[in-house]
């Protein structure tokens, strides 16, 4: 048998959990803690794969083994390594306070509605791009991934509390910072836990099922769900191609080129996404930040005109959406093509736009497909009959990022 104590946050482990036990895993610091068995072996946890051979041993020769871990283990934590390497049935789980837990009710915040998301020994950018979508995140951290890194990819009106060695009296600090201070600073090796809050959401509303959100009801919205100019805005046929082929999710980044409304961007963010609106003109900004508010999600807008105003944008997205097709549409397509990690969408009414356009994602590596999309809408006539009116027609490039061969490449 293998029991799993989590120490809580600084809360040293049951003695009696230790009794008889003849070899004992943990960090450093939990070790130091607790008095071995007499007899017992103990294992300072660095590399996972050593101390999972050296537990083996011991369970074969059916000798009990105690693994300490910081928290709830079964939460980001060793109990997924030792149930894959060793069948859940084999484990004895005693779980402590989260770090998480902890940090939230230091500063009397529920957590019911945050999204968790490591960032430890992971790739930062998605727990940036969650945390730039969603009110209130727990960001776990790691070295290279810490509050700093953190604070340096955030937009300004976020804030940070860092939540440093919980559970020790002597040394516990729970910060509240904005983003540019955390960027600023040098957190140490004790950081616990970093939580992001959208300070003005931060509540939010009651909720049944925890954690991250599930899809919206609807999506590919009628027009009149936002405000738009005379009739200026991508029809819902439209997006619900543009929407499927964009592929939003949480941790994604999205750009919206050519936003007008903003109708596509807002989507992208009800279904996860984080947003970059970028519109170049000035009324058009304001209605794509009341659109979001409307629809309670974030979108940070760039006013300013497209391919110029993409140079600016710091994080390469994973989908770009571009809308509108003017002569620049060729130039803002390559450049969007140019960073773009998985997809590019391209809607244009002008046929003599599509060549261009499709030339642009093929030259920049992307397979490239694309449809003319052409609906009649039921429409309501005098006299309690209907008749079929047609929208006008839109062609829909996209291009997918093909994935580079590595065909007589020298090694």
């Amino acid at each position: 048998m293998i029991t799993v104590v989590g120490t809580g946050t600084g809360a040293p482990a049951d003695p009696d959990l230790l009794a008889g036990a003849a070899l004992v895993v943990g960090g450093r610091r939990h070790l130091d803690a607790v008095r071995l068995p007499e007899g017992a072996r103990r294992i300072v946890l660095g590399p996972l794969a050593p101390a999972l051979d050296a537990v083996a041993e011991y369970v074969g020769e059916g000798l009990p083994v105690v693994v300490l871990a910081s928290g709830d283990p079964g939460f980001f934590g060793i109990v997924r390594a030792l149930a894959e390497r060793f069948g859940a049935g084999l484990l004895d789980v005693r779980p402590g306070v989260s770090s998480v837990a902890t940090a939230f009710a230091r500063i009397g915040l529920p957590w019911d509605d945050a999204v968790v998301v490591s960032a430890h020994g992971r790739e930062l950018r998605t727990a940036v791009n969650v945390c730039r979508a969603r009110p209130k995140v727990a960001v776990l951290t790691g070295p290279g991934a810490g509050p700093a890194e953190l604070g340096a990819a955030l937009p300004g009106d976020r804030t940070l509390v860092v939540a440093s060695a919980l559970g020790d009296p002597e040394r516990e600090r729970v910060e509240r910072v904005t983003a540019a201070e955390a960027a600023a600073r040098d957190w140490g090796t004790a950081v616990s836990v970093v939580l992001c809050l959208d300070e003005a959401r931060a509540l939010g509303a009651v909720r049944t099922v925890a954690g991250v959100p599930g899809a919206p009801e609807r999506w590919a919205l009628a027009e009149d769900a936002f405000a738009h100019r005379d009739s200026m805005i991508t029809k819902f046929e439209v997006r619900a191609l543009a929407l499927a082929r964009l592929g939003p999710r949480l941790g994604d980044l999205v750009w919206d080129v050519g936003a007008g409304s903003g109708s596509v961007g807002v989507e992208c963010a009800r279904l996860g996404a984080a947003v970059v609106a970028v519109e170049k003109a000035a009324d058009a900004v304001g209605r794509i930040r009341a659109n979001a508010r409307a629809h309670g999600v974030a979108v940070d807008v760039v006013h300013g005109p497209a391919p110029e105003a993409l140079a600016g944008l710091a994080d390469d997205p994973d989908a770009v959406f571009v809308g509108g097709g003017g002569r620049e549409l060729p130039a803002v397509v390559a450049a969007c093509a140019r960073r773009a990690r998985r997809t590019v969408v391209v809607a244009m009414a002008a046929l003599d736009r599509v060549p261009a356009a499709r030339a642009a994602l093929t030259e920049a590596g992307f397979a490239c497909d694309g449809v003319l999309l052409q609906s009649s809408r039921l429409t309501p006539l005098p006299g309690d009959v209907t008749r079929l009116a047609a929208t006008n027609p839109v062609f829909v490039l996209w291009g997918v990022r093909t994935p580079v061969s590595s065909e007589g490449v020298d090694q």
